[in-house]
């Protein structure tokens, strides 16, 4: 059932952005429409990952969009944040993936790998051929992942890997993993590996029960005893300063993803209240209390997308903090997540069916809030940055 989606640009956002930035909206755009809606609450009642939307996604440059060479798309940032908008409208869970595989997996290897790595993993993440996972979350360490147990030994011609990683994107899929641990012979010092998943000792365990992105991959990632060559190391890795920039690239994806999935409700809820009749047999829409929830919706998303315009205007010019990332990131997540719940609302009982978008949304923006960092941590990030204080 649903509304086809109408767009969102109530404050004539539109000249603001490039012509190549409109044209990469829309075509992610036609790809959701006709590749990914129709099929999507399928995939979400029974916790199926569309795979077969990878080489399509591949193809349109999707992955590593915002990075030069070795066959990505060298998007600038606002392009690939209005990919990933249009990516997350359909499913937080499709747009996750793609966030994994490019801020999580390529980003890291363009950044911290040997030219050697570059060349061997890069093209071919970029066309989909081989995926990625990040192992950095642990079961006992994911606000805190200085605390993570995770362990690397140097031993003979390379590293022997210990430890388990919890809530990992595409674990089950990956064929690369980029495992972050301590290095015991180097003061703990954290390093980054790269470790092929066929490696003996590396077992994946996919996470099934989520009432959350229930179109994507999630696993646990155990290694025992896993030995790598030393030419897997990420040379330039060093310290946890490194997966946190993998994180603040993955963060600032997720601020453009949330307005997203936030317009999507938007736009159910005001044409449903514009058909919905009651009392009197007049539509909803006409009554105070929804037109309060729409004017609500409408006003936030609208400053949610000057926030994530302006961030990716600043990350383009390189002069983006990541404390800028940081509120963006907190405030659209928790705005879209706000967005579910009025317009579940206004659709009264049809809100929770899967005849419309609305409960799928809130359920993964539900984890989208948690992950790659809570909306109370950012807080402390913002916090210490206004003050000087840490409070963590």
């Amino acid at each position: 059932m649903g509304f086809k989606f109408q767009g969102f640009d109530f404050l004539r956002l539109d000249p603001q952005f490039t012509e190549d930035e409109r044209l990469v909206r829309r075509t992610t755009r036609d790809f959701v429409e006709d590749n990914l809606i129709p099929i999507i609450e399928e995939c979400f009642r029974t916790e199926r990952f569309p795979r077969e939307l990878v080489p399509m996604m591949g193809e349109l440059g999707f992955f590593g969009a915002n990075l030069e060479g070795y066959g990505c798309a060298g998007m600038s940032n606002v392009e690939y944040g209005l990919v990933m908008q249009e990516l997350e409208r359909g499913d937080s869970g499709v747009r996750s993936f793609v966030s994994v595989q490019s801020a999580l997996v390529m980003y890291p290897i363009y950044t911290f790998g040997s030219d050697e790595q570059k060349n061997s993993w890069l093209p071919a993440l970029a066309t989909g051929e081989k995926l990625g996972c990040f192992g950095l979350t642990e079961p006992g360490f994911g606000s805190n992942p200085g605390g993570m147990t995770t362990t690397a030994r140097r031993s003979g011609d390379g590293y022997t890997l210990n430890g388990e990683k919890m809530w990992i994107t595409s674990g089950n899929i990956a064929d690369v993993a980029v495992i972050w641990a301590k290095v015991e012979n180097e003061d703990n010092h954290v390093r980054g590996f790269l470790v092929e998943t066929d490696r003996p000792g590396l077992r994946a365990d996919e996470v099934h029960g989520k009432w959350s992105l229930r179109a994507s991959v999630t696993s646990g990632l155990s290694l025992q005893d896993v030995h790598v060559p030393a030419a897997n190391l990420l040379p330039g890795s060093g310290g946890l300063k490194s997966p946190l920039m993998c994180l603040n690239q993955a963060r600032y994806g997720i601020s453009w993803g949330a307005l997203g999935a936030a317009m999507d409700c938007y736009n159910t809820a005001l044409e449903y209240s514009k058909t919905r009749k009651q009392f009197h047999n007049a539509p909803i829409a006409m009554h105070q209390l929804i037109q309060e929830k729409l004017v609500w919706m409408a006003s936030e998303i609208a400053k949610g997308q000057l926030l994530s315009l302006h961030v990716g205007r600043l990350k383009d010019a390189g002069t983006v903090g990541h404390e800028h990332i940081s509120m963006a990131k907190r405030n659209n997540v928790w705005m879209a997540l706000e967005c579910a719940r009025l317009a579940r609302d206004i659709l009264g009982a049809n809100g929770i069916t899967e005849d419309y978008p609305i409960m799928r949304h809130m359920m993964n923006l539900e984890s989208v809030k948690t992950y790659e960092g809570t909306h109370d941590i950012h807080a402390l990030i913002l916090g210490q940055h206004l003050t000087g204080i840490a409070a963590f």
